[in-house]
């Protein structure tokens, strides 16, 4: 089986019917569609909700957009000094240097940016100067490969990348973040491995997992390739609407994550993209969540769940010292004391 990438593709692979066709077709007019091999594997056509289907097959809700929602949610563009880069926090970078992935979120907050239809890879002037501004900016410490999934590039081109970090003294931290161990393991060999180290540098790989079912035999040997290479491995995970939102999920999507030798990051909540409403709970029941799994699981399981203040604040810890409510609203606080309304005004 090759990778699932049109309505057509999905039908015939019994992960929509016949007569979801002509919805699901205006779904990827808009929003790019790919499901890789292993993951359609993983997809019981038995089950309506079952959570592997729930992030990756297209819906007709998609094209909801409500009013709260943005093409930018979390202000990108907002902070890119240049093409490629998004400088938000004084001592680290994003360098996004292709858009493309090798499966397409349901929920993903860049997905007015990613896929055929997107912002493509850089071109090599545009990196020439992403990779100027990084070296003109000396308080940048870290360096975060993203985009897009930067572990669809080749292990030439991600080794150039790695190199002309290499030359940057002041990056010592890069770090890479993708679903690829998971959602195409066979990518994870020795090439793709060396070509993640560089001399002076300390990678890590942050995995985008939501779902304990993610981690396969096959995914957590990938994984393990990484790690007995010698690379730290972090967790980032969404809080889903139907996916992932009861106590017995996250406990075990954690556990799975420590016994792979992967340590629990950050849980996001939902951020505000278009059409992907019906994946958003509440705030109060997110907390609600994360605090019913103190006690339940080992502190190794312990995730920081974390909101993308729109308009490009930055994270906000989700904790009753960060928020605050009245009359319906909640107002949060961001790393440098701003507070802003959440969800924000239309």
């Amino acid at each position: 089986m090759s990778t699932l990438r049109t309505p057509k593709d999905l039908a015939d692979n019994e992960l929509i019917t016949p007569g979801q066709l002509a919805e699901i077709e205006r779904v990827a007019e808009q929003y790019a569609i790919a499901i890789s091999p292993a993951m359609a594997a993983l997809i019981d056509r038995n089950d309506p909700n079952d959570p592997i289907a729930l992030q990756f097959v297209p819906k007709a809700s998609e094209l909801t957009t409500t009013s709260e929602e943005r093409a930018d949610p979390i202000g990108d563009l907002v902070h890119s000094p240049v093409e490629g880069i998004v400088h938000r926090y004084p001592d680290r970078v994003l360098l996004k240097a292709v858009h493309v992935c090798p499966v397409y979120c349901r929920f993903c907050f860049r997905r007015e940016m990613v896929g055929p239809q997107g912002l493509g890879t850089l071109s090599p002037e545009a990196l020439d100067k992403a990779f100027a501004y990084i070296a003109d900016h000396p308080e940048i410490w870290e360096v975060i490969l993203t985009g897009g999934d930067p572990l669809v590039l080749s292990p030439r081109r991600l080794s150039e990348l790695m190199q002309r970090l290499a030359a940057i003294d002041h990056v010592k931290i890069v770090r890479f973040h993708t679903r690829v161990p998971v959602v195409e393991p066979e990518r994870i060999d020795e090439a793709l491995i060396v070509a993640l180290k560089a001399s002076g540098k300390t990678t890590y790989v942050a995995l985008h997992a939501n779902h304990p079912r993610e981690l396969t035999p096959v995914a957590r040997k990938s994984c393990a390739k990484l790690v007995d290479a010698g690379i730290v491995m972090l967790s980032q995970s969404v809080l889903l609407k139907g996916i992932n939102d009861n106590p017995d999920t996250l406990a075990a999507l954690m556990r799975a994550f420590v016994e792979t030798r992967i340590k629990p990051y950050y849980l996001h909540h939902p951020d505000l993209a278009p059409g992907t409403s019906h994946f958003r709970l509440s705030l109060e029941e997110g907390r609600a969540l994360v605090a019913g799994l103190r006690g339940r699981i080992s502190g190794l399981c312990q995730p920081t769940y974390v909101l993308d203040i729109p308009g490009g604040y930055g994270k906000a810890v989700i904790a009753p010292d960060t928020l605050s409510e009245k009359g319906g609203c909640t107002t949060i606080s961001d790393y440098q004391g701003g507070n802003h309304t959440y969800p924000p005004e239309a």
